[in-house]
């Protein structure tokens, strides 16, 4: 576990066997893993969003499971798990309503859009894992974003709002 996003990290550097706030190392790896299922299903919505079949219900997923990986809130192990499996139902659904011409052959993808269940138990996906500290921090800095904005999004469904512009 390495977790450094937020104020309550030891002296400032944070945390590595469990969190200040709580937070198992077990459940900072299943986050990071949700995250990099996220990101396997954002690959294919882009896609589904060029054919026109992108659905609110993907979105609004996406914006709940990045809210789930935010600082104190939630670190129950069985829902992060239960999210990185509906995640991988929502990304194999979009996937399966592609025309064929849209997704190249499974040797071209990158590594997220051919993650599986049962391969993704042993990927090193946490942002740490990265060597280049260029890239590394990139990551960090966009998952962050990622993150705060998932969190506005996320109440804002909540109270019943959304941007009607980018309704699909």
């Amino acid at each position: 576990m390495f977790c450094n996003q937020c104020q309550e990290t030891f002296k400032s550097i944070g945390c590595t066997k469990n969190g200040v706030c709580g937070k198992k190392g077990e459940v900072a790896d299943l986050q990071d893993k949700l995250i990099y299922v996220l990101k396997s299903i954002a690959f294919y919505n882009l896609k589904a969003r060029a054919a026109g079949l992108n659905e609110e219900a993907t979105d609004r997923f996406i914006l709940d499971g990045y809210f789930a990986t935010l600082t104190n809130t939630n670190f129950d192990k069985k829902e992060i798990e239960l999210f990185i499996k509906k995640g991988f139902e929502f990304r194999d659904k979009i996937k399966a309503k592609l025309p064929l011409g849209m997704i190249a052959a499974e040797k071209d993808l990158p590594t997220v859009a051919t993650v599986t269940p049962e391969k993704i138990g042993s990927l090193d996906v946490a942002i740490h894992s990265t060597a280049n500290e260029d890239i590394r921090s990139l990551r960090e800095l966009l998952t962050y974003g990622m993150k705060g904005m998932s969190a506005y999004a996320h109440h804002a469904y909540v109270l019943g709002y959304k941007d009607k512009q980018f309704q699909s």
